[in-house]
């Protein structure tokens, strides 16, 4: 199939803002062979990866199937060790600060339990949480007693609201506060900075999500001033499924420790005893896919060489024209907060499931998800929205792709007035 055959409609006057110079898309098409199979825009979900992102898992498995799986290992782990620092360098941190996982949500309940395992500290959480890490922190709550506090949204702006934070962190004991930069069920951006900044203003520890963030915006774990950071690779980073990093301050590292400690992290020395790495690794696992980790480096990589500025740039740029086409629509609600500046948009039409809206995308090759309230009960749930459909670009997506889920959402509703 050629990039032709999915070109979509005609190109119509755009309503909102076009995308930025900096970003050559023909040139991250080229690279990209899933983009001449579908009108992508489930950057949020799992990005579409690069040919040479696939290309070095691929090869890297060819070796350990004729080398074996520990040598195949020996033979890149400089290859490996490298992935440390690219990540590093990606988030403005050092390589020693660095842990690598399978998913974000190991690399959160492994830290979470770290954090609350010297204590019953007060857990307040944004409202934004991702489904897996609520489920965890009121699990920990229920079992624990440990108070769990959701904490309110700014009625301007449907994001953390700082006033709130900062009165009941004040006086309040000890706490972690817990944010997802971005959630799954919106294009809100939480202001992860000015949270940083009440939290140590108040002596508590901030832990950011930041699962839709890295790759999509600019993440400086210096300038959010946080204390714990996970993320993804699979997303906006378009790694291998499989990959995924945390980043621990340097002055917390050495408080806290591994509930269940591995052989890749902490040394057995003697009956009983065991030392821990002096490194965020203490929270790795041994068993892991050198070929995914790998082709998260090429992943890091390429992003870095783009640039985050002019890729954040297009990416919102891209959010904020089909955000105000879908909102020029009759029968057609925007689901976003006030605050959504990123390239996530969600909608829902009148009269018709998310579900059904989803399957009619899926048979025109445009390729979105549903996001359930059982996914965000504290954002789709608190704000009374059963579904909805979210779409979400990256730097291989264009004006044509926009279209093509226009043109369908205006056939759907085109038959329901």
């Amino acid at each position: 199939m050629s990039p032709e055959s999915i070109a979509g409609p005609a190109p119509r006057p755009a309503l909102g803002t076009a995308p930025a110079p900096g970003i050559d898309v023909a040139a991250e098409r080229a690279r990209t062979p899933g983009v001449t199979e579908s009108h992508h825009l489930n950057a949020a979900g799992a990005a579409l990866p690069t040919a040479a992102v696939v290309d070095t898992v691929v090869e890297h498995l060819r070796r350990e199937e004729r080398d074996g799986g520990y040598e195949a290992a020996a033979a890149v782990g400089e290859a490996v060790e490298a992935v440390y620092d690219d990540v590093a360098e990606l988030v403005g941190a050092r390589a020693a600060e660095i842990a690598l996982f399978d998913t974000a949500t190991t690399g959160l309940r492994v830290l979470v339990d770290a954090l609350v395992s010297s204590g019953t500290p007060r857990l307040l959480v944004s409202r934004s949480a991702y489904v897996s890490h609520a489920l965890h922190l009121m699990a920990h709550a229920r079992r624990t007693g440990t108070g769990l506090e959701i904490l309110p949204v700014d009625p301007a702006t449907g994001a953390v609201d700082l006033d709130a934070l900062a009165l009941s962190l004040h006086g309040g004991g000890p706490a972690i506060v817990f944010v997802a930069h971005l959630p799954t069920s919106s294009g809100l951006v939480e202001p992860v900075a000015a949270l940083g900044a009440l939290t140590r203003r108040h002596g508590a520890r901030l832990v950011v999500d930041a699962t839709q963030s890295v790759g999509h915006l600019p993440v400086d774990v210096g300038e959010i001033g946080c204390d714990v950071l996970v993320t993804t690779g699979r997303k906006f980073l378009r790694a291998p499924r499989g990959t995924a990093f945390a980043w621990v301050h340097p002055a917390v590292l050495p408080t806290l420790e591994p509930g269940a400690p591995d052989v890749r992290g902490a040394a057995w020395t003697a009956e009983r005893e065991w030392t821990l790495a002096g490194t965020t690794r203490r929270f790795e696992t041994w068993e892991h896919s050198v070929a995914c980790r790998l082709g998260l480096g090429v992943a890091v990589r390429e992003t870095v060489e783009r640039g985050l500025d002019v890729t954040t740039a297009h990416l919102v740029a891209l959010g904020a024209d089909l955000r105000e086409q879908l909102r020029s629509r009759p029968g057609v609600t925007v689901r976003d907060p006030a605050a959504s500046t990123s390239g996530m948009v969600t909608f829902t039409v009148d009269g018709v499931e998310p579900a059904e809206v989803k399957h009619r995308l899926a048979a025109a090759r445009v390729r979105v998800v549903t996001v359930p309230a059982s996914h965000g009960q504290w954002d789709l749930g608190a704000r009374e929205v059963p579904a909805v459909v979210r779409a979400s670009v990256h730097v291989y997506n264009n004006t044509d792709d926009l279209d093509a889920l226009l043109s369908v959402v205006d056939t759907i509703t085109a038959g329901h007035r």
